[in-house]
Formats: C-alpha cells, sequence, structure tokens
C-alpha cells in the first residue's frame, strides 16, 4: 500500500509541477537538502535575523516567511547554516528576483535515506517523501531553479563511499525526472577538513564529488577549503556555514549563466 501511495503521490506531484510553476507571487526557487552541514548547526547571532527583502524560506507549516536562521527545523539544535547566506548572495546577483528557499535537509541522514519511502529513524521522518511534499507546495509559487545539496559525513567511509558517486548520480536524475526539469542545476559542497582524524577519508570522498562534475550535466561542486568547525569537528561554524553557502551560491549562478548560453 506504502508504495502505491508514493507512486501515486509522485504522478500527482509532476502533474502539479508542470501546471502550477511561476504563480502570481513568482519565486525563483531553490531547494536545499543534505544533511546536518545543510540544516546548520553554527550558534545563531544578531546575524542569524537580519533578512534580505527578497529572500524567504518555506517554514515548517508551509508559509513563505522572511528568511532567518535557522532555516531548518530538522532536529532541535538546528541553527545557522549554509542556506541564508547561499539566498542571499543568489538575490545579490539577481536584483529583480525574489528568492524562495525550500529548506528540507535532515541531520544524520545518509543518502540511502534519500530515497521514496525510506525512513529516517532517528528523527521519525520520510526525507525524500517529506521533501516532495514540501516542493509541490513551493511551485504554486515559482519555479525551481536549483538544488543545493550537502551531504556526505554518514557515507565516507567504507562500502557507502564506494557506492557514493552511483548513488548521487542516481538521485540527481531521479529528481530531475520527478521534477520534469532535466536540465536544473544541482550544486554540492564539499565536506569540511574539520577532524585530522577523517580528513584522509574526507579528501577521498571530496575527489568523488568533482569527479561526479564531469559526468553528471550542470553538476558542480562548491570548496570547503579553509572553513571551520564550531568546536565538534564535525560541524560549520557560522562564519564558515555562511560562507560555503556563498560558494554554493556562486557555483549555481555559474551554472545558469552557462545554460543561458546554451
Amino acid at each position: 500500500m506504502r508504495f502505491q501511495r508514493i507512486v501515486t503521490a509522485s504522478f500527482l506531484f509532476l502533474t502539479t509541477c508542470f501546471f502550477n510553476q511561476g504563480g502570481e507571487s513568482s519565486y525563483d526557487l531553490y531547494l536545499l537538502i543534505g544533511q546536518s552541514n545543510m540544516a546548520g548547526r553554527g550558534a545563531v547571532d544578531a546575524e542569524s535575523k537580519s533578512t534580505h527583502p527578497r529572500v524567504f524560506s518555506l517554514d515548517k507549516a508551509g508559509r513563505w516567511v522572511p528568511a532567518v536562521d535557522p532555516l531548518h527545523f530538522d532536529k532541535p539544535g538546528a541553527g545557522v547554516g549554509p542556506g541564508l547566506g547561499f539566498g542571499k548572495a543568489i538575490a545579490e546577483a539577481n536584483p529583480n528576483a525574489k528568492i524562495g528557499l525550500i529548506p528540507c535537509a535532515v541531520g544524520g541522514s545518509s543518502i540511502s535515506a534519500w530515497k521514496p519511502g525510506a525512513h529516517d529513524k532517528a528523527t521519525n521522518t520520510h526525507p525524500y517523501d517529506d521533501m516532495l511534499a514540501r516542493v509541490k507546495i513551493a511551485v504554486k509559487d515559482g519555479t525551481l531553479k536549483g538544488i543545493a545539496w550537502h551531504q556526505g559525513e554518514s557515507d565516507r567511509n567504507g562500502e557507502a563511499a564506494k557506492q557514493y558517486a552511483a548513488n548521487l548520480t542516481e538521485l540527481v536524475a531521479r529528481l530531475r525526472k520527478e521534477f520534469n526539469l532535466p536540465d536544473v542545476p544541482f550544486v554540492a559542497g564539499e565536506i569540511g577538513l574539520l577532524n585530522e582524524k577523517t580528513n584522509v577519508v574526507t579528501e577521498h570522498f571530496n575527489e568523488i564529488l568533482h569527479g561526479l562534475s564531469k559526468t553528471i550535466p550542470n553538476f558542480a561542486v562548491a570548496s570547503a577549503n579553509g572553513l571551520k568547525d564550531k568546536g565538534d569537528k564535525l560541524h560549520f561554524d557560522s562564519a564558515s556555514a555562511r560562507e560555503i553557502g556563498k560558494r554554493m551560491a556562486d557555483a549555481m549562478l555559474a551554472l545558469i549563466k552557462q545554460n543561458a548560453k546554451k
């Protein structure tokens, strides 16, 4: 029965996307997905509440609100992530655009949780299915322009790392088919070199990401070089989260510009 519900929901989603993109208050929409470093674990500060007049976020209840940190609500510890810096940078580069961010990251989630029907026990959510439901709401008011992904801490070791290129390639293809947008830009963020004990495997993982830029069209990787952790050797501090958000925006804008020339 659950499989039937997912198939039905997927069909309805595609229909809704096709007919309803670009609503009356049209937003340029950007989907934010991945795990905790996308959701954000940086300390909320004064800058967190500094809004931009043209950057909005889809809140937990599915309403458009001025974007502030935390954008995400996956776990009680959600804080500053890349999303707000990303959104502000996109807005500054497009002075006539209204930006709509769709936060859907789930802390601790493996890439295996980003498949139809997959359940994340820690948060009791279905990351992929829940994301589809939120995008379905968002596209009533705009058009999806890009996808930003920061994930991999749960998959950088052993067999998971070996399968990661294939799994991420599959995810990108599935999302593009799901949204009926075969060329929608996809930007992945590198994992930060935040722990000397894991930096070797992290470097190898980042090499996997960069390799995909040669095999997946309209795919780019944003560098995490020089970024710092918040003291736990795992999560970016607030300044670093904002910085990688800006770098992801730069990569996204480059892909969009490249597509415009085709």
